[in-house]
């Protein structure tokens, strides 16, 4: 940890003059690079609030902290500064308090054992926040009444299994069907609820209450009831039948389910009348339902059919936004490399795209006080900044990447097309230094998900990878989105055969074009990028290396083990009721001796959703067949690696294994 921190401080001192050559990217730039998420508009719309990521070299941690921009972009405030993070930031209906979460403490407490995170309360017109709650259970999530007196919190019963310091934590005990997942760990019964806290008496009224989560609350716009969101089948881990309920605000009341599609629904909003409400349905009916794509919907309030907008368009939506006259509903959608936001009419179902270009938008907020859209938005050459969406156009807000690009050169992005032996037509993006146009050594950096998609944004690590001299391609293979439904289920059941065909399509394509060298090809990625990975190194013998994160390939061994038991049951049977299925999508592992690659396989300790025996049994298997391997594990990282000195670790391990192999 020490070099990491001692090699920071000299990377920062070297370039901090900005009159030197401009340099490529390195795996320690990452330490410079600052993210911003959760923009909110005040209501009087001349501000925007928004948490910006940095990190902590020394504490080895992100930290949050929370901003305000004005709306003409000539004002950026910085809002809290401590040692904890803030997040999720939110503007009282009245405009004067801006509420955050945290876990920080308040000046006159001294330092405990860790606590949960908190409600504060930050008065606009100066001053240190107010700590509103001094609750036992977890906040995930809250949102403001109308009325501006009261606030509903989404809150986890509280977790008593480990509270004393002097003796053994409670062993865990787990009776529910879905009984791990990844960050949140073995699942007890502890259940997400909602509760309606007075913010002048401290009073904390119980809305919901059971077996049953309950998530993403919206107060209809008199504050008399809350629709939100909740799976309250017979046995709710077995299925994601999730459906919008409504609750009237107040103690006591009882809950309506509002629809009744047996599929995922998600993320009411209610139409400015109160008459209406806009959500998201799948798709898909059956129990799991990842190879769905999200329509838009709406229904009114009293039930009925929902008139399905975005059905005909056959592209996954997200973030539905209603307009200040009930007229239309704005999304983003999701289509061939591109997320951009598009309106829907309610009264004829008709589109309009509100902007074009090769860009990638990631939050939509509408500032209904002037009929405008706050946005934040990504380039190929430039990470997220928010931006005003005006009359088809962006204007850019933030600049808080402009430190990071100054020293740095990036590569060049493009998009192409490659055919698969099949004929399919497959999309993907490359990364080239742009100093070069000779035939250069190739790594196909593939996405997870599988359902998900290489999008037109900035990309760190292919940047990275791009800058250390190679080709380095993204593939959006069979099973990802943005190309339509029948596209994104076509691998269902099937899993590393065409997805496999459209990676080596892609290959074949680069090299046909003289810009791979096929002598020297590479492939790696993360979670299903990983599982891609052991299955196209155990199809074809041209790679000379692989980095295989978070994969597997003995899929047999993965249920129980596992997040993924729903899936498995629904897509591929039970195991003993269809081992010769189970046992054709392991093939990497039982065929073993096919492969030939040189592979590096890392995985998290304690990632429940691929865990990392995965990584250790193809790892384990190369090492007794001879082929040369290595394996890390990160401690106590979860699916996603946060702690940021791993983050750099694991781009210098893909330099250095892919250098190893490629570079001759």
């Amino acid at each position: 940890m020490k070099f990491f921190i001692v090699s920071i401080f000299y990377f920062l001192v070297t370039f901090s003059a900005s009159s030197q050559t401009k340099r490529p990217l390195k795996p320690l730039d990452i330490y410079r690079l600052q993210n911003i998420s959760d923009p909110q508009i005040s209501p009087e719309g001349n501000w925007a609030a928004y948490v910006l990521s940095s990190i902590d070299t020394a504490k080895d941690k992100r930290n949050e902290d929370i901003w305000m921009i004005s709306w003409d972009g000539k004002q950026n405030v910085r809002l809290t500064n401590t040692s904890e993070s803030e997040s999720a930031p939110r503007f009282s209906p009245d405009g004067k308090y801006l509420s955050f979460l945290s876990a920080r403490k308040e000046a006159s407490t001294k330092e405990e054992k860790k606590s949960v995170s908190q409600l504060w309360l930050l008065d606009r017109r100066g001053g240190e926040g107010k700590k509103l709650t001094d609750v036992k259970g977890d906040i995930d999530e809250y949102v403001w009444n109308p009325d501006g007196k009261k606030i509903l919190l989404v809150m986890k019963d509280a977790d008593f299994s480990d509270t004393s310091k002097d003796k053994a934590r409670d062993p865990f005990v787990m009776d529910r069907y879905h009984f791990k997942q990844d960050i949140k760990g073995y699942l007890n019964n502890r259940r997400d609820h909602l509760y309606l806290l007075n913010i002048e008496t401290k009073k904390l009224d119980t809305l919901t209450s059971g077996l049953y989560d309950e998530t993403s609350p919206a107060f209809s716009p008199d504050g008399l009831q809350v629709a939100f969101v909740s799976n309250r089948t017979a046995e709710p881990d077995k299925n994601e039948n999730s459906a919008i309920w409504l609750v009237d605000a107040k103690q006591r009341s009882e809950a309506k389910q509002l629809t009744d599609f047996t599929g995922a629904e998600s993320d009411p909003a209610w139409s400015p009348d109160g008459k209406h409400i806009a959500y998201l349905q799948s798709s898909s009916a059956e129990n799991f339902t990842m190879y769905g794509e999200n329509y838009l919907a709406v229904i009114s309030k009293d039930g009925g059919k929902p008139n399905l907008l975005s059905a005909t368009i056959d592209r996954p939506v997200k973030n539905p936004r209603w307009s200040k006259d009930g007229k239309s509903v704005t999304v983003l959608m999701e289509d061939d490399r591109q997320c951009y936001p598009v309106q829907f009419t309610i009264g004829d179902g008709k589109m309009k795209k509100l902007i074009s270009g090769d860009k990638s938008f990631s939050e939509l907020v509408y500032n209904k006080a002037i009929d405008k859209w706050l946005v934040e938005m990504s380039e190929p050459q430039l990470p997220s900044e928010l931006y005003a969406l005006e009359n088809g156009a962006v204007r850019k807000l933030t600049n808080v990447s402009d430190s990071f690009l100054a020293p740095i050169k990036l590569c060049k992005v493009e998009g192409f097309k490659s055919t698969s032996k099949d004929g399919t037509i497959i999309s993907g993006l490359l990364y080239r230094p742009t100093d070069t146009s000779k035939k250069l050594p190739l790594i196909l950096f593939i996405h997870g998900g599988p359902v998900g998609q290489d999008e037109y944004e900035f990309d760190f690590y292919r940047q990275v990878l791009a800058a250390d001299g190679y080709a380095v391609a993204g593939v959006n293979y069979r099973g990802s989105s943005g190309r339509g439904i029948d596209f994104t289920k076509s691998i269902y059941a099937d899993w590393g055969n065409k997805e496999v065909q459209d990676i080596i399509g892609a290959a074949d394509y680069l090299i046909e074009k003289g810009i791979a060298d096929s002598a020297r090809m590479g492939i790696g990625g993360w979670s299903y990028g990983g599982i891609l990975t052991d299955y196209t190194i155990a199809t074809d013998n041209r790679f000379k290396a692989a980095a295989s994160g978070a994969g597997s390939a003995l899929q047999l061994s993965m249920y129980g083990v596992d997040q993924y038991v729903t899936q498995y049951e629904t897509e591929l049977g039970a195991p003993w009721k269809n081992i010769d299925k189970w046992i054709k999508l392991s093939y990497p592992f039982f065929h073993v001796d096919r492969i030939k690659t040189p592979t590096l396989f890392m995985a998290s300790q304690q990632d429940f959703n691929v865990p990392s025996a995965g990584a250790e049994q193809m790892y384990q298997a190369l090492r007794s067949v001879g082929v040369p391997a290595k394996l890390v594990i990160y401690p106590g990282q979860f699916h996603g690696v946060t702690v940021p000195s791993y983050l750099v670790d694991r781009l210098q391990r893909y330099l250095e294994w892919f250098g190893k192999y490629l570079k001759y």
